[in-house]
């Protein structure tokens, strides 16, 4: 592995190179990325393609990437233009690429503007409220879950947000009705702790979940685009995205083992299954490498988007 800082005038980017560039394999370079987690979310999840170049980047602003635009907000279009300045410093030419989560929207917003970095893109669960039919509720459980952490701290502040992850189906009455779940019953402390800047749990991320991808760039562009839900998150708020968004592309959602979280180890507190997930990845990339653009996912129901 080595390690690598991009400089630009408004970021110090941080990024990790695993294997040989150029490439040996005649493939292009993996590369994974998240939001809001860092680099170190995939340690897991990359020892299981030892034969590729896998690359991995803390997002503008977390882990090790420091920020110099005096902005504390993140926001897709920004971190896109980050991971194409990536892109190019790599100098490999187009990439494969994995993207979980806030990562996910990072990489619509990266295929839209800039579409040819990237060959095949696995979009594993993006968050993206407006595709929902019932956003305007998701978008009111969201701000609840900030208030809670605005108010109590961060395990308050987490304790609403896995239950609002959790919650089957749409976001109903009977949703808003529910007391805010007490910390401990998630094995996290009570006390507050003072801060206020977690991204995950303020409003800094809400340019993420409030993202609306640009579906003729997207339709438009030669990247293969996947959009993959974990079999366990198919009634939950990212698989319902993940499905929703799957359908305004004309394609369904691609199924992965296990969970949002589904290539985190052990030593994330979150546990997936790694091992059937990178097996599922390689499938899902491997396949697209040798069919092209023969459609691999399978049946998922999804709402109707807005």
């Amino acid at each position: 592995m080595t390690a690598h800082l991009l400089t630009t005038p408004e970021v110090d980017l941080a990024y990790h190179v695993h294997g040989p560039l150029p490439t040996t394999d005649g493939r292009p370079p993996l590369v994974m990325i998240g939001q809001p987690m860092d680099a170190s979310g995939f340690g897991t999840l990359r020892t299981h393609f030892p034969d590729r170049t896998v690359v991995t980047y803390d997002p503008r602003g977390l882990g090790h990437s420091i920020r110099k635009d005096g902005r504390v907000d993140h926001v897709p279009a920004v971190q896109a233009a980050d991971v194409h300045a990536l892109i190019e410093a790599l100098g490999s030419g187009p990439v494969e690429m994995f993207a979980s989560s806030g990562g996910a929207v990072t990489a619509l917003a990266l295929v839209a503007a800039y579409p040819d970095d990237v060959v095949t893109l696995v979009a594993h669960e993006p968050p993206l409220i407006p595709v929902l039919p019932d956003a305007a509720a998701a978008e009111r459980a969201r701000a609840a879950v900030r208030d809670v952490y605005q108010d109590r701290g961060r395990g308050a502040g987490m304790a609403a947000f896995i239950a609002m992850t959790s919650w089957e189906g749409e976001f109903t009455d009977d949703y808003f009705a529910q007391p805010v779940p007490d910390p401990a019953a998630f094995g996290m402390p009570a006390e507050d702790d003072g801060t206020r800047d977690d991204p995950l749990l303020s409003d800094r991320s809400w340019a993420v979940s409030s993202f609306r991808p640009d579906v003729d760039a997207l339709t438009a562009a030669p990247t293969r685009i996947v959009i993959a839900v974990g079999e366990e998150s198919r009634t939950v708020f990212t698989g319902r995205t993940a499905a929703a968004t799957a359908a305004l592309l004309g394609q369904q959602a691609t199924v992965f083992p296990s969970h949002h979280g589904g290539f985190l180890g052990d030593e994330s507190g979150y546990a997936g299954q790694p091992e059937a997930f990178a097996r599922r990845l390689r499938e899902v990339l491997d396949g697209a490498h040798r069919r092209g653009p023969e459609q691999m996912s399978a049946t998922v129901r999804h709402p109707t988007p807005r």
